[in-house]
This record gives C-alpha cells, structure tokens and sequence, in this order.
C-alpha cells in the first residue's frame, strides 16, 4: 500500500536523493530546470508518495509557468519513482493524484518534457504545444501538454517562461 501526500520539508532529503538516483547527477542540467531554477513548486502542487513503512518512494511536482500566448499553465516534472517499486503503479497514481488536485485549484494547462507513451494514458500530446518553444534545446517529440480545461492551449504560440514563487521569498517576508 502506498500513501501519497502533499511534500513536506523532512521530504526534501530523501526526494533530492531519489531524484539523482533516478536522473543522475546531470540532471540540473536540462531545460525544464531552467524553469524550476529559483523557484519554489506550485502551491499544494508537490506531492511525495510513501511505502507502507513510511519510506519516500516517489516524487511528483508542479511548477507556475506562463505557456506563451496561453498565459498561465503549469509544468510537471520531474516525476520519479523508485526503482523497486517502479511498475507497481505508483507514477500513476502521483500523476492522477496530481492532476485532479491541479484542476480542482483551477489549473488550466499542464506541459512536461517526457516519455510520451507514458504520459499519452493521461491524456499528453505534443500537438496542442506544437507551437510554443522552451528555452533550451529539447526533443519536440517529448515536449507534451494536457488541457484541464477545455481550449486552455488553443492556439498558444512563444516562449514557456518559469514564473510563480521564488525560493527564499517567503522567509524574507517574514
């Protein structure tokens, strides 16, 4: 049985890890970060999933970005799961938990970088991004996007920005 839940900061260890162990050590280096850089995750969009004995067995995070000429839209990445709980479901339900949770707070659009037949079961194709561009080199065949509300990626052309909360911001308020 696996528990999925929003992240928590005693999360932040054990997701970095799961994450290098998942995406290698190169992992900061691709585009998609370049959206994320800086940045804090959208609010209540970062989910960790836990094993029976409590353990960080997955990660799914959504991030604030501005989809072009569609305005606001969101970007999901990196999902990762363990390798010894991979193919157990558990990518699949961080991606339904997430995405239910993106659409019940009013979320639009979601894009990602990633496998497309995986992401193709949740509704993920390449041609409603067709038109916009990241800011970094990427396979078109991997850049995805998933409307949550009908029309939301209709005729959205430019460049995806990363916006939203930034890292720090919130102590500095304090």
């Amino acid at each position: 049985m696996i528990t999925i839940r929003t992240e928590t900061t005693a999360d932040i260890a054990p997701r970095e890890r799961l994450l290098d162990r998942a995406f290698g050590k190169t992992r900061r280096r691709k585009t998609s970060e370049r959206l994320r850089e800086g940045r804090l995750p959208a609010e209540g969009l970062a989910f960790t999933a836990l094993d029976s004995k409590g353990r960080l067995i997955g990660t799914l995070r959504l991030w604030n970005v501005l989809a072009g000429s569609a305005g606001p839209a969101l970007l999901l990445g990196p999902l990762a799961v363990d390798c010894k709980h991979q193919r157990k479901g558990v990518g699949a339900a961080l991606m339904g938990h997430a995405l239910e949770e993106a659409r019940w707070r009013g979320h639009a659009a979601v894009i990602l970088v990633g496998d497309a037949p995986y992401y193709a079961r949740f509704g993920f194709a390449a041609g409603v991004v067709a038109d916009l561009h990241l800011p970094g080199p990427v396979e078109r065949a991997r850049f995805l996007g998933l409307e949550l509300m009908p029309g939301a990626l209709d005729g959205a052309e430019g460049l995806v920005a990363g916006c939203g909360r930034r890292e720090g911001a919130a102590q500095k308020a304090a």
